[in-house]
């Protein structure tokens, strides 16, 4: 298990924590690199050849492999124990965070003010927030279970290292890796004085991105307080000026036409079909004029050939992504102009996965994240 980079607010482990954590870390990688790939010759040597049977035809869609395959006894054995494996993430790290939770929670009240916290009790949480417990994580990412609560964010910092099996790198910090170099690639002559991340959770992107730019100034936002306290220390042990807020991206406070770049890290999948609409309106406000707004998110359907599609959507049937299943099919650039974006500044692209070549076991996938961008 490739360790994480260590700072102040980080849970420590004892050994009995470690040895479970990197158990789950490496079965994981298991049912990713020797199981996963078992769906394809289950698929094309009795799946497909059953459907053509039966219909005369080979399937048309995602949703028709998906009709299938999930009676299949190798996918149901598959997807039984990556959803037990999802479940295990959770397991291994509650234990580090409830031993050590009194601590945590002093810390980030001491933590220092380089940077800054603005918590609003009275945000009401959205309801694609507070359907369902996203990815699993026990109270999601927004429940307060006692004052000054920093349990959601401590386990986020573990759980996610553990879900992307040490992909997000050892400062769990990737994908905003991924954006800065896509920016510094894409606008090599812009230097943002302002930048807004939406949707940031422990904020580990955009503490990357402070570190990148100690000029420009740095603000966060997210609806969830527990994530927020913990990554506003989290942030200040790493050295970084953020200053988070809690709001709702749909609609903030902050002054129109106040930011150079305005950007989310794989927020849109996680909210309705109205709010992705409401997000981008948002960032076309905030915008300066010339100011770019960045979406990374994942990918859609749009292209991918059935059994792909079908098995890239696990997570929306399996690990409470539910909101994600309408991403899939939206039109990135009509949302962009509706939100007012003209259509010569509006761009589709991808990123891809270079940051992990030697450290996941899908890394040669080349996979991508799509980008929308819009420039005002």
């Amino acid at each position: 298990m490739i360790p994480l980079e260590n700072h102040d607010m980080l849970a420590q482990r004892v050994h009995d924590e470690e040895s479970r954590q990197s158990f789950v870390n490496d079965f994981r990688i298991h049912l990713a690199s020797k199981v996963f790939p078992g769906n394809f010759p289950t698929y094309y040597n009795r799946v497909l050849p059953q459907f053509i049977k039966d219909k005369g035809r080979e399937p048309e869609t995602r949703h028709e492999v998906r009709r299938v395959m999930t009676h299949d006894p190798y996918y149901s054995f598959w997807s039984a124990m990556q959803r037990n494996s999802q479940e295990m993430i959770w397991d291994s790290v509650i234990d580090s965070v409830e031993r050590q939770l009194p601590e945590l929670i002093e810390k980030s009240r001491k933590a220092a003010t380089k940077g800054s916290l603005t918590l609003d009790p009275d945000l009401e949480t959205p309801k694609y927030h507070v359907a369902a417990d996203i990815h699993l994580q026990p109270g999601a990412y927004h429940s307060d279970q006692i004052e000054d609560d920093v349990a959601a964010g401590a386990m986020y910092d573990w759980g996610t290292y553990i879900y992307s099996m040490g992909g997000l790198g050892t400062g769990n910090n990737a994908l905003g890796q991924i954006t800065h170099g896509f920016f510094k690639n894409e606008f090599p002559d812009m230097k943002p004085k302002r930048i807004l991340d939406m949707g940031c959770t422990i904020g580990g992107s955009i503490t990357y991105w402070a570190q990148q730019n100690p000029d420009a100034e740095c603000h966060a936002i997210d609806v969830g307080a527990p994530v927020l306290r913990y990554g506003h220390a989290r942030a200040e042990a790493l050295g970084a000026t953020v200053h988070f807020s809690q709001q709702n991206a749909e609609h903030t406070n902050f002054e129109d036409e106040s930011f150079d770049v305005v950007m989310s890290h794989i927020l849109l999948h996680e909210t309705s079909r109205t709010a992705i609409q409401n997000v981008f309106n948002e960032s076309y406000r905030l915008l300066k004029p010339g100011g770019v707004m960045m979406h990374m998110d994942l990918p859609q359907a749009h292209g991918q050939p059935p059994l792909e599609g079908f098995l890239f959507e696990w997570e929306i049937y399996n690990n409470n992504e539910h909101f994600f299943a309408q991403l899939r099919d939206m039109d990135m650039a009509e949302l962009c102009r509706k939100a007012g974006f003209k259509d010569e500044n509006i761009h589709l692209k991808s990123a891809g996965s270079f940051w992990m070549e030697d450290q996941t076991p899908y890394a040669d996938d080349g996979f991508e994240f799509p980008i929308t961008i819009g420039i005002k």
